[in-house]
């Protein structure tokens, strides 16, 4: 039975079904790879019992993705075993484009410029400029697209080089697998930093490819878990598309958490999104800064986008019941 509720303040979908469908795991090798990467170690899993006593949870943890691989945000996962994996059977240089909000695009520069390779990233006109400057210092050309997110992927496909795009469609599929299962490894760190599994886990969702790892990770097993999505009110495709039962492409607004700022979600990730997500709910720009707010004062130091599992959390607490543990995904740090 799917559920589905509008109000003033946001919208939400539920299915309560979701923790009964299944899905291949992932690959075991990719922790392995990271494991052997220079600065690499766990994120840390940070408890905050003044938020959990706010919520009514027994135990409140927020998984902090600030520092990752030398970079503010847990991209570099999926982006170093992508390109690991495009470089593996090439000799020669190469050059690997993408589209970014930011950090995906800052990640694959790192990645190409680590490997000895160019990097030509595109990137929507809402972009700040702090965040552009950010990925031309890994000597990565910058093309700033005038128009949304999905115009800068379209750019990016159309450009010379090898695509390193998290984000799928038909007939692009390979790479964006190998960037979902390099987020794998986030959550096998989640099972290693806790003493049993969470009764709900809360991932910020842009085109999907993050929740499907984390998806692919819960529902590849059996599993209590529930996983909700959080979206900016501004750019809910994801919420869009489960509320009318298939993949729909929406307008976006400006919002302050511009790595979620997408209009359609990944096609590659969308089948995940469909059957193995329990809840998901859009909030508002006040909402979301409260959030960072919030866990700066627990010195959690979310950018925009970190902080939006908190501020979905606050917003559909009520349909959850009994919590135990919680895990917010907080996918970036300050730049």
């Amino acid at each position: 039975m799917i559920r589905v509720t509008s109000t003033l303040s946001f919208m939400k979908f539920s299915r309560p079904e979701a923790r009964s469908w299944r899905c291949p795991p992932a690959p075991t090798e990719v922790r392995d790879f990271h494991a052997q990467l220079p600065d690499h170690a766990p994120t840390p899993l940070t408890e905050l019992p003044s938020l959990a006593a706010e919520l009514g949870i027994g135990r409140l943890f927020v998984k902090d993705e600030s520092s990752r691989l030398g970079l503010p945000a847990f991209k570099a996962l999926g982006a170093s075993w992508a390109v690991h994996r495009v470089l593996q059977h090439r000799t020669g240089p190469v050059t690997l484009t993408t589209a970014t909000d930011g950090n995906h695009g800052r990640a694959v520069a790192r990645m190409a410029r680590l490997r000895g390779q160019r990097a030509h990233v595109f990137v929507p006109n809402t972009v700040p400029a702090q965040a552009i400057e950010a990925i031309r210092a890994e000597n990565a050309e910058v093309t700033v697209v005038d128009g949304t997110y999905d115009d800068a992927v379209a750019r990016a496909a159309e450009a010379d080089g090898i695509l390193v795009q998290d984000m799928g469609w038909p007939g692009y599929e390979e790479i964006p697998a190998w960037i979902v299962e390099g987020y794998g490894t986030l959550c096998h760190e989640i099972d290693e930093q806790l003493d049993s599994e969470p009764d709900l886990v809360v991932i910020p969702v842009g085109v999907g490819s993050f929740a499907q790892a984390v998806i692919t990770h819960y529902r590849s097993r059996d599993s209590r878990t529930r996983l909700l999505a959080v979206e900016p009110d501004s750019a809910a495709c994801v919420l869009e598309s489960l509320r009318a039962g298939e993949r729909k492409t929406i307008p976006t607004g400006d919002t302050i958490m511009a790595g979620l700022n997408c209009g359609t979600p990944s096609a590659t990730a969308w089948p995940y999104l469909n059957n193995g997500l329990d809840a998901a709910v859009s909030i508002s720009e006040a909402e979301c800064a409260q959030a960072m707010h919030d866990l700066h004062a627990q010195n959690v130091h979310s950018g925009p986008c970190g902080a939006a599992p908190l501020a979905g959390l606050r917003a559909i607490r009520s349909e959850f019941g009994d919590l135990a543990t919680v895990v917010l995904i907080s996918t970036e740090g300050r730049l």
